[in-house]
């Protein structure tokens, strides 16, 4: 077979990771090829993170408005849905009856000289990859960066009714009246709240006795009381679904505990599904593993090989866009000859649940601190308890909790909850990952009155001896 082109390197996925590794390969004098079946820019700026945010951004800002005394608001004002949704749009540039449209992309790859290939990768062997009618071979690394697609759970009935995925959910053009959730993770709430805030009336479920499992128990149960109380969710916790079947043009959704929920809409969102099937994986004797990830080592080296490596969700290792971007900083620093070694996801990585109260968190939670056979305690303050706070209105609430290594005493997690918590998450990653003494942090000082401040009072929680 014929090779029509030859890189240096081929990344396979246009997504925030794939672009990064190409781009600082290319910054670096390689020639490389980017193959990419859908838009440049990935499922972050289509479908996922970036319109998701965009939905969820009005009613936070209303929120804080009608919290502050003399705005000009009606005490009934609402949220517009109509531009609410063109809004959305702007934002994933997707304005037109074609859908997202990813030219904006383009002049950065332009920039480097990178070659863009659309259409499904394969490889036919180690090294040559498959696009179309075109072969194309990469003389030092083959990078997959595929990225992952929702989940679909096996419940009786679901593979035979209407769903939605993230994908329906972020990119809808019009506000159903009733819509069900399946999950309770940082997609279902988040999405949940999304849609609620325009007027869907929203019905969550979720087998697990807390909202958002892999956090501290109190972050759930404040989203959980917020989605309940402000939004009117009705949030069905421990609860196991047994079987969904459509019903006068909507979905009934039948709980193992008895009863059911109805919705015009049933939102699936229960986790993620890596793509690594016909990317012909079998053609250079890789296996994913039981869940489809293609392992990959510290230096995201897949199968012990020099040649090739897996970025972002593809390899399962942290979920989300900004470790993809991390990963490939790494994989790009070790061809270009400076060896490195990703750590980040074993300190536990920076996360965010953009709900109202927003959920920041950065390394272990206390409870998974302990499993670890780590003597560690925790220590919590109010996070609108300090003055800079009040700016944002009062009654915002939430809670700050730092889980400290007593042997070491540094920083091993952070939880931040309460309105717009998500830059106080940097501080944390940094002290983390710095290993940074507690006894050398309290020097490092909060202007005043910003909230910040929230540091000092966790210091001086700390100091008093008190949990």
């Amino acid at each position: 077979m014929t090779t029509d082109k030859t890189y240096d390197a081929i990344v396979l996925g246009a997504g925030p990771a794939g672009e990064v590794v190409a781009g600082k390969l290319a910054d670096g004098g390689w020639k490389v090829a980017i193959v990419e079946r859908e838009l440049v820019g990935g499922e972050c700026s289509y479908w996922a993170c970036m319109p998701s945010k965009a939905l969820l951004r009005p009613a936070d800002v209303l929120g804080e408005a009608r919290r502050i005394p003399g705005m000009p608001l009606d005490k009934d004002a609402g949220l517009e849905p109509t531009a609410v949704l063109a809004r959305r749009d702007r934002v994933i540039h997707s304005e037109g009856a074609d859908g997202p449209d990813d030219s904006g992309q383009l002049p950065w790859l332009e920039e480097r000289g990178i070659d863009l290939h659309r259409g499904a990768g394969r490889f036919l062997d180690e090294g040559r990859i498959e696009v179309g009618s075109a072969t194309l071979a990469a003389s030092r690394a083959v990078i997959v960066a595929t990225g992952t697609g929702a989940a679909m759970p096996p419940i009786d009935g679901l593979d035979s009714v209407r769903t939605w995925n993230n994908r329906d959910a972020t990119t809808a053009e019009k506000v159903p009246a009733s819509m069900v959730v399946l999950g309770g993770g940082p997609v279902g709430t988040e999405l949940s709240q999304a849609w609620a805030s325009l007027g869907t009336k929203v019905t969550l479920v979720d087998a697990a006795e807390h909202l958002l499992g892999r956090e501290e128990p109190y972050a759930g149960e404040e989203v959980a009381a917020a989605l309940r109380g402000r939004f009117g969710v009705d949030v069905r916790l421990g609860a196991e679904v047994e079987s969904v079947r459509e019903k006068d043009g909507g979905i009934v959704v039948e709980l193992g505990a008895g009863g059911a929920v109805e919705g015009e809409e049933l939102l699936v969102a229960v986790g993620r599904k890596p793509h690594t099937d016909g990317i012909g994986l079998d053609a250079i004797g890789i296996q994913p593993d039981d869940h489809g990830f293609l392992e990959a080592d510290d230096r995201m080296r897949v199968g012990g090989r020099k040649n090739l490596f897996a970025i972002g969700d593809v390899n399962g290792r942290a979920l989300f866009t900004h470790v993809g971007k991390y990963q490939a900083w790494v994989v790009a620093e070790n061809l270009l000859g400076r060896e490195v070694d990703a750590i980040a996801e074993g300190l536990g990585s920076p996360r965010v649940t953009f709900t109202d109260p927003q959920v920041a968190a950065v390394g272990k939670t206390l409870a998974a601190a302990e499993e670890a056979g780590i003597d560690a305690r925790a220590v919590e303050v109010p996070t609108d308890g300090s003055p800079g706070a009040s700016f944002q209105g009062k009654g915002t609430g939430g809670k700050s909790r730092l889980v400290v290594d007593l042997a070491t005493d540094t920083i091993i997690g952070a939880t931040f909850t309460g309105f717009e918590t998500a830059d106080f998450l940097q501080t944390a990653t940094l002290a983390i990952v710095a290993e940074v003494p507690l006894s050398r942090l309290r020097h490092a000082i909060a202007p005043y009155p910003t909230r910040s401040e929230v540091w000092l009072k966790l210091l001086e929680k700390w100091e008093s001896g008190d949990d």
